[in-house]
């Protein structure tokens, strides 16, 4: 398949377009290569504990190998740094009071716009990552925000684990191994539930809180359509 960029072609070429034949080869797939993805890259390794950056990377691989079966369209370098980012919200340059998929987007979309992505491609980046822990939503937007979240699903939850060659997938957790995924995710999860609890009410942070947090207590859309101010 012959991934496609967007079709909002500047009048002068884009420093982060990709040509097809730029190209770099991770555990046997083959992904577009691109300053702005080589950005990416670096910047998520910077400020990622290394568990967290292999996941990303895991999950970039996996969402293009997905994409490669199905032989869909889609914006290759989008669905790249939208899969890089999506988990920025876990990281100290993300760590503010909304939820942390909208932290996490939000600073996604500042650093591509200043690498020099255009507004569209930014704000479809923006909801590939805003919208990743929602797949009953995102599942439904884009090609990118859908191929985005089932990359991360593979790697997440195994959803559609057996879609991934088994060869491919021992190659890719060679190279990128969990280093304690489970655990460690937990953990950063929990942080974020006891710290604000507030951002978890309709997410699924509200697990995690419930299972590993004493005294966890978001609040309620029960609570909010009982004590809104009507009488009926």
């Amino acid at each position: 398949m012959q991934p496609v960029l967007s079709i909002d072609r500047p009048s002068t070429p884009h420093p982060c377009r990709w040509h097809q034949r730029a190209t770099r080869v991770l555990a046997g797939v083959t992904l577009p290569d691109t300053p702005l993805i080589a950005q990416t890259i670096e910047h998520v390794r910077a400020v990622s504990e290394p568990y967290l950056f292999n996941h990303v990377m895991r999950s970039w691989l996996f969402a293009v190998t997905l994409a490669e079966q199905k032989g869909q369209p889609y914006d290759a370098e989008v669905l790249a740094v939208a899969t890089l980012l999506h988990d920025l919200g876990l990281t100290k340059v993300a760590d503010g009071p909304l939820r942390f998929e909208v932290e996490g987007a939000n600073a996604a979309r500042e650093f591509v716009l200043e690498e020099g992505l255009n507004e569209r491609r930014a704000q479809l980046v923006w909801d590939s990552i805003a919208l990743n822990s929602t797949p009953s939503i995102c599942l439904h937007k884009e090609a990118e925000a859908a191929l985005c979240v089932q990359g991360v699903g593979v790697d997440w939850g195994g959803w559609r684990y057996d879609s991934i060659p088994e060869a491919s997938m021992a190659r890719i957790l060679e190279e990128f191994p969990r280093l304690g995924m489970k655990h460690y995710f937990a953990h950063a999860v929990g942080r974020i539930a006891e710290a604000r609890p507030e951002t978890t009410y309709d997410n699924f942070v509200r697990d995690f809180g419930e299972r590993f947090v004493p005294d966890y207590h978001p609040p309620s859309m029960v609570d909010a359509l009982f004590d809104a101010p009507f009488e009926e």
